[in-house]
């Protein structure tokens, strides 16, 4: 491993990826899964853009919102699948260091992006149901074309606090990092210099950015599904609740993934079981964002006909 000695530190040029698994006899079933994951959430997210952006109907805030997760997820599964591809054909998974500080700046943005796009998403559609008569003066195109920047201006803000303490700290030769993509938690654990302050910024950043947006999202739902009880219709209440439902598991899977990965204290086990809830909002609710928000709704339908 190529290292400088610098005083009582030590610089290391690149890191050593573990990778998700480390037993030989994986490495092939699991680059085929992931492969047909990623392939199918590129053409599932890009598919839902081209789709959007195409059909007339599909222009109006709740489909902008759509639009811009599905180019989240997106880049967010772009940032991270390739090179966990690369750990299950290459010996060692090698990324230099400007490589990781660039992959892990590019994952936070995305990632801290998604929270805040679910929960307006909610608020999007809390105030079609629950405000309907209210909706083109709540979403106009100045507020949902502000929320939509918003949510990439904070991803970028956040990223920048968290990434630019990273490259302060000092990292020990051996430049093995237990993850198959640079991440906080797994990164925090090879520094020799001290980490309080961006241990203590991980806790913080990510309570208040799994939190508020999460909550948002409950409070949301919560009133969605009290007006979803008002309606007469039985059929109608089953259709919006099979709606309702497909989104909150989408949601709880996200939300829930990453808490555990960054509201613990990290141990060795922890990291390990940490790698595993990663796969989900890294690799699995991209995937699963596009189907989820499309099946079972008629607009996407037949915009599909339409086009077809």
């Amino acid at each position: 491993m190529k290292n400088m000695a610098a005083g009582n530190h030590c610089t290391v040029t690149e890191f050593f990826l573990t990778g998700l698994s480390e037993k030989p006899e994986l490495q092939m079933p699991l680059f085929l899964l992931f492969s047909g994951i990623y392939v199918v959430t590129v053409a599932g997210n890009l598919g839902m853009i081209t789709l959007i952006v195409l059909s007339s109907h599909l222009h109006n805030p709740m489909y902008y919102f759509l639009s811009s997760l599905s180019f989240i997820d997106f880049c967010q599964s772009t940032v991270v699948t390739p090179k966990m591809l690369v750990s299950f054909v290459t010996e060692k998974n090698l990324i230099s260091y400007p490589g990781c500080m660039i992959q892990l700046y590019f994952f936070m943005i995305f990632g801290f992006a998604e929270c805040y796009t679910l929960a307006a998403m909610a608020y999007d559609r809390y105030v079609a149901i629950c405000r309907p008569l209210l909706y083109s003066v709540t979403m106009s195109y100045k507020i949902y074309s502000s929320l939509i920047t918003g949510v990439y201006i904070f991803g970028v803000v956040n990223a920048s606090v968290l990434t630019s303490f990273t490259t302060e700290i000092r990292f020990h030769e051996s430049g093995v990092i237990n993850h198959y993509f640079c991440d906080l938690p797994p990164l925090l654990k090879l520094a020799c210099s001290n980490t309080y302050i961006s241990e203590l910024l991980v806790l913080v950043f990510g309570t208040f950015n799994i939190c508020v947006p999460s909550l948002t999202v409950i409070t949301s739902y919560i009133s969605i599904i009290a007006s979803i009880l008002r309606i007469k219709s039985t059929e109608g209440r089953s259709k919006a609740f099979s709606t309702c439902s497909s989104h909150i598991s989408a949601v709880a899977v996200f939300y829930g993934s990453a808490a555990f990965m960054y509201l613990q204290p990290s141990s060795e086990n922890s990291m390990n079981q940490g790698k595993v809830s990663s796969v989900f909002y890294t690799t699995v609710v991209p995937m699963l964002n596009p189907l989820i928000y499309s099946l079972r709704n008629k607009d996407v339908s037949v915009a599909l006909k339409k086009i077809f």
